[in-house]
């Protein structure tokens, strides 16, 4: 049985980019049947992604393999999976195996000399893949250039909806300052409110008292006047 595959490059990396990367798997390998076929002639599919920037960045290694496991690494089936590569990480001075002979070269190809191809490019395989290059034709050309437009213009729409996101997030985050600080003013001015009242009615209370002591200094003062005027003992 024979096996499908799928290579993506992808130099800038966006915030919807792993969902991406499942829906084009997906996509490939939903496509293989069709009406009347039956499960059993679906084949395995590879999705190979060549990343341009690192995707994750909490980890150093460049590859990353991804398959349909369960919590305990059991396999549930064979039916390929999505790999990625972040060109940035890989650094191979010297080339050991095949799959970072592919790495360089995706890596490097465009600084290579087609007629003076290095040792680790002298390969029938490599060469094939530099002749491959050169032979694009114009309508491939556009068809990847309407590719890559297509991508872009999502990936400027993911880019544009985050912005939006963290726009509606930042004003959420002033509208709740601001209204802390107007809770705040809020009770500041009810304590002064408070305060004023209870200031007023000392104020009154040291008035009623005021008025109490000099209307009992009057009346002490009158009584004297009286008993000045008809002292005791006068017939």
């Amino acid at each position: 049985m024979g096996r499908l595959y799928q290579v993506e490059i992808q130099i800038l990396v966006h915030a919807d980019l792993p969902v991406r990367m499942l829906y084009a798997w997906a996509d490939l390998y939903s496509q293989q049947l069709h009406s009347g076929q039956d499960y059993r002639e679906l084949r395995p599919t590879y999705a190979l992604w060549l990343l341009g920037e690192d995707l994750l960045r909490d980890d150093p290694a460049y590859a990353h393999r991804y398959h349909l496991r369960d919590e305990c690494g059991r396999t549930l089936l064979e039916q390929g999976g999505i790999s990625l590569f972040e060109l940035s990480k890989f650094a191979a001075g010297a080339v050991e195996t095949e799959e970072q002979r592919w790495l360089k070269f995706f890596k490097d190809g465009e600084r290579l000399d087609a007629d003076h191809l290095p040792d680790w490019m002298q390969t029938t395989e490599m060469r094939q893949a530099m002749s491959t290059v050169k032979r694009f034709s114009e309508k491939e050309r556009a068809y990847d250039a309407y590719q890559a437009r297509q991508n872009y213009l999502r990936m400027q729409g993911s880019i544009t909806r985050y912005q939006q996101e963290l726009e509606e997030a930042l004003a959420q985050e002033r509208a709740a300052r601001e209204a802390a600080l107007h809770q705040m003013e809020a009770e500041r001015l009810a304590k002064e409110v408070e305060r004023q009242a209870k200031e007023a009615e000392r104020q009154a209370k040291e008035a009623e008292r005021q008025a109490k002591e000099a209307a009992l200094a009057e009346i002490a003062r009158l009584q004297a006047l009286l008993r000045s005027e008809h002292p005791q003992g006068d017939d």
